[in-house]
């Protein structure tokens, strides 16, 4: 139940003509504080609710459980979420062995294009894709839970 990600921003739209899948995804969080997150989310037709844990390692690795749940108790969920809601397209790029998941944020995080990988290991290696840009693993700005209070859009006038 340990997550092992790394978090990139994305240099251009490159990814789309990969992409083998794309799903709209809105999100809110019951619970956004950073020691226990508590996600509420409707993926394409599929509800779901996940648990995290605080990060280690720089936030590489944390505790995570997910379980699938009604989509129409996810929408009731998303109700008595905590203000500032996510909404974006997913679009999934397989890269060798690994698949990245590339999230195009809308709403007030319109602008922010950013990629994941899970790993088996903190130390696994990957194939880095030519769209594929800085590293944000260890910052915690570019958490889901930090955008929805702290959306993208106001970070230049901050």
């Amino acid at each position: 139940m340990v997550e092992i990600e790394r978090k990139f921003l994305v240099k251009s739209d490159d990814y789309k003509e990969q992409a083998f899948t794309q799903n709209k995804i809105a999100q809110g969080y019951l619970s956004s504080i950073p020691e226990r997150t508590v996600r509420v989310r409707i993926k394409g037709n599929k509800g779901f609710i996940t648990i995290k844990g605080i990060g280690q390692h720089g936030g590489m690795s944390r505790f995570e459980w997910e379980n699938e749940i009604p989509v129409d108790e996810a929408q009731e969920l998303l109700r008595l979420c905590e203000k500032g809601k996510i909404e974006k397209t997913r679009f999934e790029v397989q890269s060798g062995k690994h698949v990245f998941e590339i999230d195009e944020f809308y709403g007030e995080n319109e602008g922010l294009v950013m990629a994941e990988i899970e790993l088996e290991s903190e130390t696994e290696a990957f194939e880095k894709p030519d769209w594929l840009g800085e590293e944000v693993t260890n910052d915690k700005r570019y958490y889901n839970a930090y955008l929805s209070k702290n959306p993208f859009k106001s970070w230049e006038k901050q």
